[in-house]
């Protein structure tokens, strides 16, 4: 894992309150279920049982992961430079070898949401466009091949 998570105000308000919601809410759900089931007697057969458990695992791995990310959060200032492209920039660019325009929203990695162009920072992408310009063409080394991206906005 990295040691820095950048993140908005914003999404590091709504990771500590998901964070809080597991630990408390649905960590007390999933420790009911499981008695319910364990009350239902022999546990080698029980489904119920082994569906509780699987859930409170995944639950725990959550709670480990989301607390590194918070006490490790790095909250970015909102900035309305665009003379380069910085997390938290909204770019348009022009696919070059597709010939189409895309616009995404550069965020950290708790903050991403593919549904609406919001891609990560350490996202192929997000990782070629930081720090550019208006006007730059840069190079995305993409797991099944390089292209390349014009910028054409930076808002």
């Amino acid at each position: 894992m990295a040691d820095r998570f950048y993140m908005t105000q914003k999404g590091y308000e709504e990771a500590v309150e998901r964070l809080k919601y597991l630990q408390t809410t649905k960590r007390a759900a999933i420790v009911e279920r499981i008695a319910e089931a364990r009350s239902h007697g022999d546990l080698s057969e029980n489904a119920e049982y082994d569906a509780a458990r699987n859930e409170q695992s995944a639950n725990e791995g959550e709670i480990a992961e989301l607390d590194y990310k918070v006490k490790n959060a790095v909250i970015i200032e909102e900035n309305d430079d665009t003379s380069a492209v910085h997390i938290g920039s909204k770019v348009t660019v022009f696919d070059v070898d597709l010939e189409e325009e895309e616009t995404y929203t550069i965020m950290g990695t708790t903050e991403v949401n593919a549904m609406e162009n919001i891609i990560s920072n350490e996202s192929p992408v997000g990782a070629a466009l930081l720090h550019h310009k208006k006007g730059e063409v840069v190079t995305v080394k993409a797991p099944d091949g390089a292209y390349q991206l014009k910028i054409l906005n930076i808002d």
